[in-house]
Parts: C-alpha cells; sequence; structure tokens
C-alpha cells in the first residue's frame, strides 16, 4: 500500500526526454516507483488525459517577507511551484541590525515595490543574524519549499553601517568580515548569494543598492566564500541590464568570468531585450560562452515572455495625476514606488463618475500636465487584455493602432477601454523584450544552452507587474498555443522549469520524477489549462494592494 498514486498519466519527467504513459507512486514524500504500478495508494488521483510534470522550481521571487506571514506563497502555489528561490538581487532581510529595520524595508519597497506598510505590519524580526533567519523560517508553515541567498545589501550594510548603505568603498577588514557572513550564511543553509549592480535599483530614498558600485575584490571575496563552503550560486543584476550603460555590460561579464574561473562556483545575471540596444542580448551570450571556453560557468538569466507594466484604472493610468481624477477617487498625486499606496476608493464608483460626458470632458482637458512624469505610458505599446489572454499581440492591436484605424484619438479610446469592465479592465504594456512586437528573441533566450529560466519577480512589484504566472504561461503559450511562429516542446518546456532550474542551485533531490527523488509533482489539464486575467486583490497586511493571477487547470500540485 502506497501512500499515494497517480494514476494513468502522460508523465513528463522533467529530463527533456519524450513524454511517456505510466504511473507514479510516492511513499514519505518520495518517488517510490514509476511504470505501471499495481498496489493500492490510500489516495489515488486518476490523471487519465493530463500530464504529470516534476513541481516548479522558481529561482527568481522576492518572498523573502510574504513567506513571514503567508504560508501558500500565493500567486506561485497556483502556477505548479514547489520550490522557490529568494534573495535574489542583492535585497533581502538578513544580517539585520536591530536599528536596520525600517532601512531594510525601505530598500526592498524602492527596488522591488513591496509596499513597506505591509512588510512593516508583517514582520516579525525574530532575527539579527542570517543563521537566525533560516531557523525562523524552518518555524514557519510553509506549502512550498523556500530557499535563500545572502544579499549583499543587507550584509553591506550591517558590516560597513552608514559607509556601506551609502555604497562607500570598502577596506580590507569589510571585505573579510562580510566574506566570513556570505560564508556563515551558506554553511547555515544558504542556496548562494547575490547583488545588484544596476543603478536601476534603489531604495525607497533614492539610493543606490548597496553594493552597487562594488570593486572587484569585494565580488572575489563572495566568490571565494562560495568556493569555501563549496556550495552556493552568485546571482545578480549587472550593470546596464536596463539600458543604463551599454558599456558596463562587456565589463559585467569579464569580471564574472574572473570571479567564477577563480572559485568554480556558477554566476546567473538578467539579461533581457532591449529597444535601445536590440542585439545587446546576443553579445551577453557570445561573451558568457567565451568565459565559459575560458574555465568559468555563466548562465545568462532569461525570462519566458516580455516583462510588461499592468495599467488600468486600478493600476496607473495617463489621469492618475490629474486634479479631477484626484478628486473622484480621493487620491493623492502618485509618484515613483507609490502604485500600491492608492487609497481604496471603490472602482465600480471612479469608474461611474469618469463615464459622465462633462467629467470626461475636464479630464481630456487636463490630460497634458497629468501623465508628463509617468513616461512608461506610449499608446502604440499598449494593449486590452481580455481572456483568452494573448501575451504576444500584435502591434495593429496596440490602442493607438486601433485608433488610427477608427479615425479617433488614442488617449479617448483608452480612456473609454478603461472604464469597461465597472473599471477592471487592464492594458498589457511591454517593456522589455518586445521591440520587434513578437517573441522571436524570446525563443531564441529560451533555447540557447545556458539561457536559465528566472526574471518572474514572484512576490515583488505589486502594483505594477504580475509575472509570477510565468510557469502557466511556458506551457500554454510555449507548448500549446503559439501561433505567431514556432513553440517549444512539451518536453522541453518542463524541463527548463525543473531540472534545469534544480540542478543550478544545487538542488539534486528535486526536478525529476524518478525513484527517490522528493514527491514534489503536478497533475495538469494542459487542455484546459489557462490563465486568467490579473486581477488587483486587497490582501496584503495593512491592507495593502497587490496584483495577482490566477489559472484553471492544474488539477493537484
Amino acid at each position: 500500500m502506497h501512500d499515494l498514486v497517480i494514476r494513468n498519466g502522460t508523465i513528463v519527467d522533467g529530463t527533456g526526454e519524450a513524454p511517456f504513459q505510466g504511473d507514479i507512486a510516492i511513499d514519505d514524500g518520495k518517488i517510490s516507483a514509476i511504470g505501471r504500478i499495481e498496489a493500492e495508494g490510500r489516495e489515488t488521483v486518476d490523471a487519465t488525459g493530463q500530464i504529470v510534470t516534476p513541481g516548479f522550481v522558481d529561482i527568481h521571487t522576492h518572498f523573502d517577507g510574504q513567506i513571514t506571514w503567508d504560508p501558500l506563497l500565493t500567486p506561485s502555489c497556483w502556477h505548479g511551484v514547489t520550490t522557490v528561490v529568494m534573495g535574489n538581487c542583492g535585497v533581502g532581510f538578513a544580517p539585520a541590525a536591530p536599528n536596520r529595520h525600517e532601512w531594510l524595508i525601505g530598500l526592498m519597497e524602492g527596488v522591488e515595490d513591496i509596499p513597506g506598510t505591509a512588510l512593516s505590519a508583517g514582520m516579525q524580526w525574530n532575527w539579527e543574524t542570517f543563521p537566525e533567519y533560516l531557523d525562523y523560517l524552518d518555524t514557519l508553515p510553509k506549502a512550498l519549499d523556500v530557499g535563500t541567498q545572502v544579499p549583499h545589501g543587507a550584509v553591506r550594510a550591517y558590516v560597513m553601517g552608514e559607509r556601506g548603505a551609502m555604497n562607500e568603498p570598502a577596506n580590507p577588514e569589510d571585505i573579510h568580515e562580510m566574506k566570513q557572513l556570505v560564508r556563515e550564511g551558506l554553511e547555515a543553509g544558504a542556496l548562494g548569494v547575490s547583488t545588484s549592480r544596476t543603478i536601476a535599483h534603489r531604495a525607497i530614498d533614492g539610493v543606490n543598492v548597496p553594493g552597487t558600485f562594488a570593486e572587484e575584490d569585494e565580488m572575489m571575496a563572495f566568490g571565494e566564500a562560495l568556493a569555501e563552503a563549496g556550495t552556493g550560486v552568485f546571482e545578480l543584476a549587472p550593470a546596464g541590464v536596463t539600458g543604463d550603460d551599454m558599456n558596463l555590460p562587456d565589463l559585467e561579464v569579464a569580471w564574472m568570468r574572473r570571479v567564477s574561473a577563480a572559485t568554480g562556483r556558477p554566476i546567473t545575471f538578467a539579461l533581457v531585450q532591449l529597444d535601445a540596444e536590440p542585439d545587446h542580448w546576443k553579445r551577453m551570450f557570445d561573451l558568457s560562452e567565451e568565459a565559459v571556453a575560458e574555465g568559468a560557468d555563466l548562465y545568462p538569466q532569461v525570462t519566458a515572455r516580455a516583462p510588461g507594466v499592468l495599467l488600468g484604472l486600478q493600476t496607473n493610468h495617463p489621469w492618475v495625476n490629474a486634479p479631477t481624477f484626484q478628486e473622484i477617487s480621493g487620491h493623492y498625486k502618485l509618484g515613483a514606488g507609490d502604485a500600491h499606496h492608492l487609497r481604496r476608493t471603490p472602482i465600480e464608483e471612479i469608474a461611474a463618475e469618469m463615464s459622465k460626458p462633462e467629467v470626461k470632458a475636464k479630464l481630456m482637458e487636463e490630460l497634458g500636465a497629468a501623465h508628463q512624469d509617468i513616461a512608461f505610458i506610449d499608446l502604440a505599446r499598449v494593449f486590452p487584455m481580455e481572456e483568452p489572454l494573448d501575451y504576444e499581440p500584435r502591434r495593429e492591436d496596440s490602442v493607438a493602432a486601433t485608433a488610427e484605424r477608427e479615425d479617433r484619438d488614442a488617449y479617448d479610446l483608452f480612456y473609454d477601454l478603461m472604464l469597461e469592465n465597472e473599471g477592471k479592465r487592464m492594458f498589457f504594456a511591454p517593456t522589455l523584450n518586445y521591440t520587434e512586437f513578437d517573441y522571436e528573441v524570446v525563443r531564441k533566450m529560451l533555447t540557447h544552452p545556458r539561457a536559465a529560466l528566472g526574471l518572474d519577480d514572484a512576490g515583488a512589484h505589486c502594483g505594477v507587474i504580475c509575472d509570477a504566472s510565468m510557469p502557466t504561461f511556458m506551457l500554454t503559450h510555449w507548448a500549446r498555443d503559439r501561433s505567431r511562429g514556432e513553440g517549444l516542446p512539451l518536453e522541453f518546456a518542463v524541463k527548463k522549469m525543473t531540472s534545469d532550474t534544480a540542478r543550478l542551485y544545487g538542488l539534486h533531490d528535486r526536478g525529476v520524477l524518478r525513484p527517490g527523488m522528493k514527491g514534489d509533482v503536478n497533475v495538469i489539464d494542459l487542455e484546459r489549462l489557462q490563465l486568467r486575467a490579473p486581477e488587483l486583490a486587497h490582501d496584503l497586511p495593512a491592507d495593502g494592494r497587490r496584483l495577482i493571477q490566477k489559472a484553471e487547470g492544474f488539477v493537484a500540485t
């Protein structure tokens, strides 16, 4: 008698091999048998007509605060994820000197757009050192397995105080102490160390993340800590990743090559396509391959679609700072990082008031001054969202193109569309990976042999982005539905989200369905699988807002 038997499924085992029919038995949390299983199970799942995969391993999340109040780690748990890695991009909450709690919250809020009020209300701060933080995480109820990394920003501020927080150069004593703290964290169970070197990452007060301008000796010390511990990944958001300085990426790969080759540890770094330099991503892959040939172990970390801002009446739009809109909604002027702080006024009431012709006329008059500081609203790159969702929209489907065909002002059309569904209509505004208005470049990145799949930022950017649904998108878009070009084999898509990500982070007990591995399994009705439209929820501590996205078709996880 087995604890659980999953019967008659199409097994996509995570190795990249062709799917096959069979049963899976699980006992004591581990897979005990695969094939045709005669014995009964105390619990049985009929997977006829469904695929069975390993649980997905998401290596780029920011659940560092949410884990302390949400055992489910939504929305990731709704998309087949069974293991998450947090502590990315150099930000996190340990080590934490007692006088640095609010500062660390401000750092996370500024970089990852997680409401500071929610973090302050939800976190208990039952730790100071990184090992104490891990011990605290062990006491929490969790539906998913959670791993974390030692964040450079927190370490620098802990060791150097205000000097570290303000990005002053580290002296040899500082570097030695930071190295010891990183090694201490790794030996306690951290999966790696992370840093951020892009000037786009700033704390809520506008100061760059500690470590942004760190010299190579500081980076090498962290690599040495990884080598001495014999484990762990070096993760980073590199300089120039968002196009802030296109000369820096070559220099970034150069130091990564030296650190990885000298220490033998893998380095993974964020990589996206930039409109300003559409072929830059190719050079980064080429440089990485050259580095690998010289003994380094580099993995550009890519994503499965265009990271995109979600616009709408509930989030952000061209009139959000207009005096009339502020009067109607009770909002205050929106600045950077403020989208989740807007007051909770019933959206239906706002939409009803804005539908009045005289109110619309007034708001259209105020348009110019209202949206001058919201630079990312280009209606030629804004697409209405409706189910079934299309995350690879055509250029002619944009608000601007539609308005041109209808001989209308684009903002007039956007205004009317925004009020549909009682003001809950949302719009997809791809910001990266969409220079050519299709995903041919994304496909090339995904299929590059050095590419690691990540960057969905689950748990972060609460007010404007919700890309935690990436695993579902990989299956629905790439493995099933893509019509604007070649898709990806199902077994390849599953492998990218399971054994590949697990292996990169040294999680050798998961990611593949075979006897002895962890019983982290998804049963999925692939034919019925679909993403639901994003929605706004007020479920963070202190009534904080965030965007969430659910899926249909996951039978069991």
